[in-house]
């Protein structure tokens, strides 16, 4: 909350540069690289993007590499006879500290990345060399609108041109050979209303990677649990102009609908308002049936209804991609109070079942089942859950698509205490990015079990109240709290039969929140984790074959392409997301705590070796004295509030941003209102508060910050003696 992320970052850089680890940001020749930028200009179009799956193996054009999004490499180059020899080839340190969750593309033997604060960059698939560079400057505090950091999640590319969402609603075009914009397009609703400090009142977000379908950039946005209203739109790929727009939930019930599906969802409101239903992840394409499927997120938190199923909350759409007509949907969750979003990635495939080829959708959202559903029509073939502890509910009714609700877990009580709902709502399976080997017939998905306890006290609050000794240290009472907590958690990567609907095998993973799967022709599965490890699996076994430390924490998905005759696999490495924020001591006992964000690319008897990456040093915490009483602290946990989000639960961060426990600032209150309020370190990252924040409640979450670190110095103590 108090110190910039930029600023914080520049450290780590500079010495990381300088142990030689920044091979591939190397300045060149710039002649040199724009001729290569310009050789290789993105000439992609629909035949190519459509015929990707048999014509183009070499290449990654699209998210997914092609449009059913199977994250599956037909490369067989490196096999899992010969991974044991696969090494660094090269990497490329980013210009950020914070988390990467993005798709890298290559298209002729150029790379393009997008990175934390929607920058784009060009480069040398072969070599790590950078090519170009675009920043579009998101005003860093238009973090505070996003759940989960200033993420982005990927690039289009379409006729010499490279596409881009940013965090602030822009979606813009670049010369694919230079990076220069061609056109650059504001998409959130023209009557937003802003604070007098710039930030919006509608907490729109994009960080969604942009699909290129017939000439249209597609694109979703963000902000669901923040209560804005999701819509999808469709922009011709050559002017920037919309084409349509498809809104999610209705709206204003005293308006028009934008769309005649809206009719079918306001009966479900109840004359409600509608808000949430983001489109902020999983977008799919059928040239066939001329389909085109988007996952649409919770509806907005409010009152729980339970007479209505408010749509088209947690659906998969199928639209029609020139127009935006509707033609069908497939609710998996009505009325959803969990937060069980719909906008994991939507994989096409065709499969034998039952002795017929189907054409399916396999999905594994948030809510714990794994669908498979008719991509033509939208009924329901089959669900099953991903895991035994799923119970929020039972099953799924085939005959009426519709879950069997627990009553428990709606009613949030068994007995009169707390119920304890699997999964909770970073969800069984989150955004990171399952693959699907049409070789093997398995789906391979990371898998988290992480439950919440549904009420309004947070579970550690009530661990500790139903567990303190009278007289314990407050640190002793923390950790055990943890403890607890922590002993809900296990993580693993599950490859499933979509046809059986059956786990096949499964790796178990240390810590949670980890990365995205990628599935190749070489009976491969990879993928990285949050304790830095960069692993590669059996496909058909589940068995390891291959890993490397990487000693920054995983969660973006690796790709592979061939480049002079050479197989690669890349991904990109940095903390940060959802579980990432929360930071501290939920789950991050395993999580590497250095975060230097880059991309990485490997191929067999590659000759570049990752040199040991510092440790970050915190100074010796020398708090002042906890004078504070109880109510001051316990009113300055409740404002802080406002800052967990970005530095972490009980103020203890993971690296990506500072460890407030630790900044002077909190210790300086005139500094720290020239901060919080003043927007001293807005251009960092930092929020501007102004009046949204009183000197009262500053001063109470100085206060509560200072106990945090006091209660540090006494369990460092404990462990000394």
């Amino acid at each position: 909350m108090f110190l910039s992320s930029r600023t914080s970052s520049v450290i780590f850089l500079v010495v990381f540069a300088g142990l030689g680890l920044a091979y591939g940001n190397g300045s060149g020749n710039s002649s040199t690289k724009l001729q290569l930028a310009a050789k290789h200009a993105a000439t992609v179009d629909a035949l190519r993007l459509s015929t990707a799956d048999k014509e183009d193996a070499s290449d990654w054009l699209s998210n997914g590499r092609t449009y059913s999004e199977q994250r599956f490499s037909p490369l067989t180059q490196i096999t899992d006879k010969n991974v044991e020899q696969l090494k660094p080839a090269w990497q490329f340190v980013l210009n950020t500290s914070r988390g990467q969750q993005g798709t890298p593309l290559v298209v002729d033997g150029v790379m393009y990345v997008s990175t934390a604060w929607s920058e784009v960059y060009a480069l040398d698939a072969r070599t790590g060399e950078k090519l170009w560079y675009y920043d579009p400057k998101v005003p860093r505090d238009w973090s505070l609108n996003s759940c989960c950091g200033p993420i982005n999640r990927g690039v289009a590319v379409w006729n010499g041109k490279v596409y881009s969402g940013t965090l602030n609603g822009h979606l813009v075009a670049l010369d694919a050979k230079t990076g220069k914009p061609i056109w650059d397009t504001f998409t959130f609703p023209s009557d937003v209303e802003y604070t007098s400090a710039g930030t919006p009142v509608a907490q729109y977000t994009m960080a969604g990677a942009p699909r290129i379908v017939k000439g249209k950039a597609i694109v979703g946005t963000g902000g669901g649990d923040q209560g804005v209203r999701g819509y999808v739109s469709a922009y011709d790929a050559e002017t920037g102009k919309l084409v349509w727009r498809f809104y999610t939930v209705p709206g204003d019930p005293s308006k028009p609908f934008e769309n005649p599906a809206l009719k079918i969802a306001a009966k479900t409101w109840n004359g409600d308002t509608g808000g949430g239903g983001a489109v902020w992840d999983g977008i799919s394409y059928d040239p066939e049936l001329d389909l085109l499927y988007f996952g649409t997120g919770n509806p907005a938190r409010g009152a729980h209804r339970t007479d209505g199923d408010r749509l088209f909350g947690d659906c998969i759409m199928a639209v029609r991609p020139e127009t935006g007509q509707y033609v069908w949907h497939y609710q998996e969750v009505p009325n959803d109070v969990w937060d069980y979003d719909s906008t994991s990635q939507l994989i096409l495939a065709d499969i034998k079942i039952a002795g017929q080829t189907r054409k399916v959708i396999i999905h594994a959202p948030k809510d714990g089942f794994v669908y498979v559903i008719d991509r033509a029509t939208g009924k329901l073939i089959s669900a099953k859950p991903l895991f035994p502890k799923v119970n929020w509910a039972t099953g799924v009714d085939l005959a009426t698509g519709r879950p069997i609700e627990n009553p428990v877990a709606r009613a949030g009580s068994a007995n009169g205490k707390p119920f304890v709902v699997m999964p909770g709502p970073l969800g069984g399976h989150s955004w990171q990015a399952m693959s699907y080997s049409p070789l093997t017939g398995l789906a391979y998905i990371p898998v988290m079990e992480m439950p919440n306890i549904f009420v309004v006290e947070p579970i550690a609050e009530k661990e500790i109240a139903q567990n303190s000794t009278p007289g314990e240290p407050e640190w002793k009472r923390q950790d055990e709290a943890i403890a607890k907590v922590k002993s809900y958690y296990s993580a693993h990567l599950a490859a499933w039969d979509p046809v059986a609907q059956r786990e096949v095998w499964r790796a178990n993973l240390k810590g949670l929140w980890h990365g995205g799967t990628l599935a190749t022709a070489g009976n491969l599965v990879f993928q990285g984790t949050s304790t830095g490890v960069f692993s590669a699996y059996q496909a058909n076994t589940g068995k390891r074959q291959w890993s490397i430390s990487v000693q920054t924490a995983i969660i973006a998905p690796p790709i592979s392409y061939e480049v002079g005759g050479e197989q690669y696999v890349a991904v990109m490495v940095g903390w940060g997301g959802s579980l990432g924020l929360l930071k501290g001591p939920i789950g991050m006992d395993n999580h590497v705590p250095n975060n230097i964000p880059r991309v990485i690319a490997f191929k067999l008897d590659g000759d570049y070796r990752l040199l040991p990456v510092p440790l970050p040093t915190k100074p010796p915490l020398k708090p002042p004295a906890d004078t504070a009483s109880a109510s001051q602290i316990a009113d300055g946990r409740t404002q802080y509030g406002r800052c967990l989000r970005c530095h972490g639960y009980w103020g203890i961060s993971a690296g990506d941003v500072p460890d407030l426990r630790y900044s002077p600032m909190v210790y300086d209150p005139a500094l720290l209102r020239q901060v919080v309020k003043g927007g001293l370190l807005r251009s960092g990252g930092m929020p501007m508060f102004g009046a949204e924040l009183s000197n009262q409640e500053l001063d109470a979450i100085r206060a509560y910050l200072i106990h945090q670190a006091n209660v540090q110095v006494a369990k460092n103590q404990a462990e000394q003696h």
